[in-house]
C-alpha cells in the first residue's frame, strides 16, 4: 500500500487559507469583537484536532471549518453559530469539556454545544430507536433552533465528503439523512439544502439510479439550455417593457424530485416533462412585491397558456415557514408544461435560507410559524408515545404537517397551525379577546375552548367581562402568542394578589413594632426562603404567611447577635488574638497561613480582596471577615469591640470569590446575552446563578459572580453599566445576617 505523505506546510497553509475564505463568508454580519471570539473558536479547534485526520487522510480542522462556513454562506448564521460550528465536535472528541467551552465562550455556545454533542448517533432507522435520545434531542431544539441548523450544516458536509466511508457507514448515514435531516431542512425552509441532502442520500442508496438521471440530465444539458433560453426571451422582452427590474432563469430540477416522480406516475425518464422550473426573481420595493408578482404572472399568462389548476398563491398566505411565492404551470411553444416561480429578491432569499436567514436578529423568541411548529414539538414531547416507532412517526407527520386557514364571522381570513383550538383563534384575533373567551361557534355551533378547527371553519368568539385566564387553558392552546398572552395575564394576577399582600404585612409588621422597610422585606423573604419578594406578599396574601409564622421571625431576630459577653472568656480572645498577630503586626493577613488560622469569610457581605474588612471572633467557627460596611458591623463592633481584629488582604489574584450584581434597566431583545457576553466572554469571570425579573419593560436581574479582587469587581461594574439599555449595576449581599456565635 502506498504511504501517504504528509506536507505539513502546505496543510498550515491550507487551513490559514480555509480559515480566511470563512471570515470573509461572514464578514457581512461580523459586530464589534466578533473577529476575536471567531479566532479564539478556531485556535482552541485546532489545538483540540491537531492529531486528528479525517478518513480522506486530510487535518480534521478542515470539517469544522467547512461547517462554519455552510452555517454561515448558506444558511446565514450568526457569530454565536459560527463559534459553535467550529468546536461542534470538540467535546464529543477530545479531552475539552463542556465547562471549558463555557468558560470561555459563555453559556449560550456551551448550550449549543451540548445539544450537538447530544444528537450524534440518536436516529437509526436499521435498529431500534432509542426514543429517549430523540426526545433529549427535540427538547434542545425546541430550546434554540440554532443547534438543528448547525447539525444540518454538520451533516450536508459529512455527505458531501462521504466517498472515504465504509459501505455500512454510508447507507447509515444516508439513510439518517433522508429519513429525518432532508425533512427537518424542509421544515426550517431551507429548501437547497434539502434537495442537496436528498440527492447525496440518494447517490449512496441508489447508486445506480442516481447515475442513470444524472447521466441523462447531462445528455440533454445543451438541448435543454436552448429550449430554456427561447423560454425565457420573450418573458424578459415584456418585463423590461413594462418597467419591472427581473432576473429569469432556468433551474434544472433535483435528481431525488425527477426519481420520485418516476416512481410516483410510474413512468420512464423521457416522460419527465418537468426537468427544470423556471424562477423570475423580481427586484421590487417591499411595498410593491405583491402588485409586481401579480403583474409578471399576467405576463407570463399572456404568453403561455396556464394550467387553471396549478396555480399556488403562497404571497397571499405564505407558507408557515416563511416561503412566499407563485407558482403557475403553463404551457411551452413546444407542447409541454413548465413550471414557474414568480418571487421577489427578499422572497428568495426566504426560500433559500428559509427562518434561518433571520435567526441572527432574533435573540427571543416571537410569534411566527417557527415559534408555532417549535411549539407543536414541545407539546409532543409532554405526551411522549411509549412506543418509539410511533413516536418518530408522529414527528416525521409533524414535520410536514401544514397550517390551517380560518375564517372570522365577517369574512377575514386567519393562518393557524394544525391542532389549533378555539381559544387559539380568540388570541390570534386579539389578547383582550382570548383572555375573556369563554366560548366559541364554529360554523354556528356552539363548542367549549378546547374545540379543535378545521381547515375553512368559521369562527365566532363568545366573551364574557367575568372570566380571566385560568391555568388549564396552556394545557390545550397550541399558538407560542396564546401561551405567552395566558402566563403574562396569570403572572399579572399574581401581581395583584401581591400587591394586597404587601398592605396586610405592613399592618401584622406594625402591630409586632418591626419596622416596615426594604431591609426588613428582604431579610422576611430570606428567612421564608422565597425568591422574591413580589413571592413573600403573594404568601401573605393568600394566608400561607401567618402572624405565628411573622414572631418566629422576630425571635430568630432578637437572638441574633445577641449571646451573653460571659459566654466568651476574654482569656479565650486574649489566646486567639495572641495567635494571630504577626511579628511586628497586629493586623490578620488574610490570604496567608490559610492553614495555621482558623478564619472564614462571613455570608452577610461576602468580602472580596480589596474591601475595607477586619475579624471578628467567634466561639465556633473561629475568625469571621467581614466588611466594615457589612449590615452588622455597626452592631458587632458596638457590641463586641473586645472581639474585633483588625484584618487586611495580602495580593490574592488566584483566588476567586463569590459576590452579587444587582442590575436594573430597560428590558430589551438580547439584554441578557450581552450582559453575559461581558461576563463570561469579555472578562472570563464564572457566574454561579442568574435571576431575571422583566416588569411592563423594565429589567432586574441579580447575578452571582465570581471575581478576584475589589479592582476586578469594579471594572465589571463599569463595563456592565456600558451595555446598552443598563441604568444601574450594584454590588448587594447576598446571604442572611451573621450571627456572633
Amino acid at each position: 500500500m502506498k504511504e501517504l505523505v504528509i506536507d505539513l506546510e502546505a496543510e498550515k497553509k491550507e487551513i490559514l487559507k480555509r480559515y480566511r475564505a470563512l471570515l470573509r463568508a461572514c464578514k457581512s454580519s461580523l459586530q464589534k469583537g466578533d473577529k476575536r471570539l471567531i479566532r479564539m473558536a478556531f485556535d482552541m479547534a485546532l489545538e483540540s484536532h491537531k492529531d486528528m485526520r479525517r478518513k480522506s487522510g486530510e487535518p480534521y480542522i478542515y470539517h469544522p471549518i467547512a461547517v462554519a462556513q455552510i452555517a454561515a454562506e448558506e444558511i446565514g448564521l450568526g457569530t454565536t453559530s459560527i463559534v459553535c460550528a467550529l468546536l461542534h465536535d470538540v467535546v464529543e472528541d477530545t479531552d475539552v469539556t463542556l465547562e471549558d467551552i463555557e468558560r470561555e465562550f459563555g453559556k449560550k455556545v456551551a448550550k449549543i454545544i451540548d445539544g450537538l454533542t447530544k444528537i450524534s448517533g440518536v436516529f437509526d432507522t436499521n435498529s431500534s430507536l432509542q426514543a429517549e435520545n430523540f426526545r433529549k434531542m427535540l427538547l434542545t431544539l425546541a430550546d434554540d433552533v440554532r443547534v438543528i441548523l448547525i447539525k444540518l450544516a454538520d451533516r450536508l458536509h459529512n455527505m458531501r465528503t462521504m466517498e472515504f466511508m465504509p459501505r455500512d457507514k454510508q447507507l447509515k448515514l444516508s439513510s439518517e439523512t433522508v429519513y429525518l435531516y432532508a425533512p427537518l431542512a424542509h421544515r426550517l425552509g431551507l429548501y437547497a439544502i434539502k434537495s442537496e441532502l436528498e440527492d447525496l442520500s440518494m447517490k449512496y442508496m441508489e447508486s445506480e439510479t442516481y447515475q442513470f438521471i444524472k447521466n441523462k440530465l447531462n445528455e440533454k444539458k445543451a438541448e435543454r439550455e436552448r429550449f430554456i433560453k427561447d423560454f425565457i426571451g420573450p418573458i424578459q422582452k415584456v418585463l423590461e417593457q413594462q418597467g419591472l427590474n427581473a432576473e429569469v432563469f432556468g433551474r434544472p430540477k433535483s435528481i431525488h424530485s425527477i426519481w420520485n416522480k418516476m416512481k410516483k406516475k410510474s413512468i420512464p425518464f423521457e416522460e419527465v416533462y418537468d426537468l427544470f422550473a423556471i424562477r423570475i426573481v423580481l427586484d421590487s420595493a417591499p411595498e410593491n412585491e405583491k402588485s409586481d408578482s401579480w403583474k409578471a404572472y399576467s405576463i407570463v399568462t399572456d404568453l403561455y397558456r396556464p394550467n387553471p389548476d396549478r396555480l399556488r398563491d403562497w404571497i397571499s398566505s405564505p407558507k408557515i415557514n416563511g416561503y412566499e411565492s407563485l407558482h403557475t404551470t403553463v404551457m411551452g411553444p413546444r407542447g409541454q408544461w413548465v413550471e414557474i416561480q414568480i418571487r421577489t429578491k427578499r422572497m428568495n432569499e426566504i426560500a433559500e435560507k428559509g427562518f434561518a436567514a433571520h435567526w441572527k436578529y432574533k435573540e427571543s423568541t416571537t410569534d411566527n410559524g417557527l415559534d408555532q411548529w417549535i411549539q407543536k414539538v414541545r407539546d409532543m414531547l409532554r405526551n411522549p408515545e411509549s412506543n418509539a416507532l410511533d413516536f418518530i412517526d408522529d414527528f416525521k407527520m409533524n414535520l410536514f404537517s401544514e397550517e390551517i386557514f380560518i375564517f372570522t364571522p365577517k369574512g377575514a381570513l386567519l393562518q393557524l397551525p394544525v391542532g389549533a383550538t378555539a381559544l387559539d383563534f380568540a388570541f390570534e384575533i386579539h389578547s383582550d379577546v382570548g383572555a375573556s373567551c369563554i366560548g366559541a361557534k364554529v360554523n354556528h355551533k356552539l363548542v367549549p375552548l378546547s374545540h379543535k378547527l378545521q381547515n375553512g371553519d368559521q369562527v365566532e368568539v363568545i366573551t364574557s367581562s367575568k372570566q380571566v385566564p385560568k391555568e388549564d387553558w396552556l394545557n390545550f392552546v397550541v399558538t407560542a402568542k396564546a401561551k405567552a398572552k395566558i402566563k403574562s395575564a396569570l403572572k399579572e394576577e399574581k401581581r395583584k394578589i401581591a400587591e394586597d399582600g404587601k398592605e396586610i404585612l405592613e399592618r401584622k409588621l406594625k402591630s409586632l413594632k418591626i419596622t416596615y422597610n426594604s431591609d426588613n422585606i428582604h431579610k422576611l423573604s430570606y428567612f421564608f426562603k422565597l425568591p422574591s419578594t413580589q413571592d413573600l406578599f403573594f404568601n401573605v396574601a393568600k394566608g400561607l404567611i401567618d402572624m405565628k409564622d411573622l414572631k418566629d421571625y422576630q425571635l430568630s431576630e432578637k437572638s441574633i447577635e445577641n449571646k451573653p459577653q460571659d459566654k466568651i472568656d476574654n482569656d479565650q480572645v486574649q489566646g486567639i488574638l495572641r495567635s494571630i498577630k504577626t511579628k511586628d503586626s497586629d493586623i490578620l493577613l488574610i490570604g496567608e497561613d490559610m492553614q495555621k488560622i482558623d478564619y472564614k469569610l462571613a455570608n452577610c457581605c461576602n468580602p472580596i480582596p480589596g474591601d475595607d474588612v477586619f475579624g471578628f471572633i467567634t466561639i465556633n467557627d473561629g475568625i469571621k471577615i467581614h466588611r466594615t460596611n457589612c449590615p452588622n458591623a455597626t452592631k458587632l463592633m458596638s457590641n463586641y469591640g473586645y472581639r474585633v481584629v483588625k484584618a487586611r488582604w495580602t495580593n490574592q489574584h488566584e483566588l476567586a470569590f463569590l459576590t452579587g450584581l444587582r442590575i436594573t434597566g430597560i428590558d430589551d431583545v438580547g439584554l441578557i446575552n450581552k450582559l453575559t457576553t461581558v461576563i463570561s466572554q469579555d472578562f472570563k469571570v464564572n457566574m454561579r446563578s442568574i435571576t431575571v425579573d422583566s416588569d411592563n419593560g423594565i429589567f432586574e436581574g441579580s447575578i452571582m459572580v465570581y471575581v478576584n479582587d475589589r479592582e476586578h469587581l469594579d471594572n465589571l461594574i463599569r463595563h456592565l453599566k456600558t451595555v446598552k439599555g443598563i441604568t444601574s449595576v450594584t454590588r448587594f449581599d447576598s446571604a442572611p445576617v451573621e450571627k456572633a456565635s
